[in-house]
């Protein structure tokens, strides 16, 4: 669902404003980075605290996929006990 979720109905206004600032900080060959409009919906949600733990996590999802490109790692080869 996270895919389409513009389109889905199933998140709540919390959960876009961080859906929003997620898509344009992965994104950014296509913009600008995040947009004032974007970071000001995600202000009206959640304090400074909750703010700061999404970019972190948003800058560190994007380093693990950024890590897995470059030594092309593919997404789901995971496997439970696999080095064990």
């Amino acid at each position: 669902m996270v895919a389409a979720w513009r389109e889905a109905t199933v998140f709540t206004d919390a959960e876009r404003a961080a859906l929003e600032p997620t898509e344009q900080g992965t994104r950014l060959a296509d913009g600008s980075g995040v947009t004032d409009e974007a970071w000001a919906e995600a202000v009206k949600h959640f304090d400074d605290e909750q703010l700061a733990a999404l970019v972190s996590q948003i800058a560190i999802i994007n380093a693990f996929n950024r890590g897995n490109a470059i030594t092309r790692q593919p997404a789901g080869d995971y496997r439970p006990g696999r080095y064990a």
